[in-house]
């Protein structure tokens, strides 16, 4: 069995909501949305990614950079390694495996905010990072702070503003994730230590190229990128997916035609041949979609996605060339 590779880079916010269970519903069938706000999400996306995720429900689902969770909570596989580099969801994502409930105050009130804040710096500093107490905050912390953004200092503080949030609802109680999680495993690990199977089916969204770059304390930056590329680029080749280029074709126009940027179309469209003219040949349509719906695009941005086809492509020196 061959595993798959889907790539993507935009994202939307999506709904912390969760839906009440419906009696008797059996829970690979009870709805489970994001329980993180997250400054990129990709809801939108499941109806698209679950036609190729269908045929393979039996792999296991491994995303490098899981995020807010909302693929692995759309598609529900049975088996999912999941990873991030940001250590802080990771640990939260563990509780929640564990039946995570919350009893700190939680208000949206901006002196309690900077109180937990602290309080949530001061736990890091005391190397208590996986502690109950401590991703109980940083769920408040994300649910309270500015635009559900998730950043650090140099330090390793996390350093994001108050929110400007009218009301907002806060879950104390997550044993519902529990028996959904029971087959997921979390992993923190560089990209390069994921330890795939054959036949994994591997979703990726690195974080953007630009901003974000304090996400975790390590930051993640153009060299990551690249990093990133090549090693999709190698997971794909030693073991060719199962989706066909024409799939893949299709994943990445919902980015262009839905007025999104098309770097997932560039990171798929390379990955379905390895090969650059053939990526090229798809930045040059994507370009066109864009022209054609009235939107300008940035030279500059064009080959930086020209970098990013020929790394996939294989070439890393040619790329470092095309963005330089």
């Amino acid at each position: 069995m061959k595993p798959s590779v889907i790539s993507s880079k935009y994202k939307d916010p999506v709904s912390p909501v969760i839906p009440r269970s419906r009696r008797g519903a059996s829970p690979d069938t009870v709805p489970l949305l994001p329980p993180l706000k997250w400054a990129g999400g990709k809801r939108w996306q499941i109806p698209h990614l679950r036609p190729l995720w269908e045929p393979h429900t039996r792999r296991r689902l491994v995303e490098p950079f899981c995020g807010g969770l909302a693929v692995a909570l759309g598609l529900r596989p049975g088996r999912a390694l999941l990873n991030d580099i940001n250590p802080h969801v990771i640990a939260f994502y563990g509780w929640l495996k564990r039946g995570l409930r919350i009893d700190l105050p939680m208000r949206n009130d901006e002196r309690l905010y900077y109180a937990h804040r602290a309080r949530f710096n001061e736990q890091l500093a005391a190397g208590r990072a996986k502690d109950r107490e401590t991703v109980a905050l940083f769920y408040y912390l994300n649910r309270t702070g500015y635009n559900g953004l998730c950043r650090f200092n140099r330090k390793g503080a996390f350093n994001v503003p108050f929110g400007r949030y009218t009301t907002i609802t806060y879950r104390r109680d997550f044993s519902s994730y529990r028996d959904a999680f029971a087959r997921w495993e979390f992993t923190s690990r560089d990209l390069e230590k994921i330890p795939l199977e054959r036949g994994d089916f591997i979703y990726a969204d690195p974080p953007y190229d630009v901003e974000f770059t304090d996400y975790s304390k390590e930051g993640f930056t153009w060299e990551d990128q690249v990093r990133a590329a090549e090693w999709l680029a190698r997971a794909y080749k030693s073991n060719p997916g199962e989706a066909s280029s024409e799939d893949r074709y299709n994943v990445g126009r919902m980015f262009v035609e839905g007025g999104r940027d098309d770097d997932a179309l560039i990171w798929l469209s390379a990955l379905s041949e390895g090969d650059a003219l053939r990526a090229v040949e798809y930045l040059q349509h994507a370009t066109a979609q864009w022209q054609a719906l009235g939107r300008p695009y940035d030279q500059a941005r064009t080959l930086t996605d020209l970098g990013r086809a020929l790394v996939l492509a294989g070439d890393a020196g040619e790329a470092r060339a095309a963005v330089a």
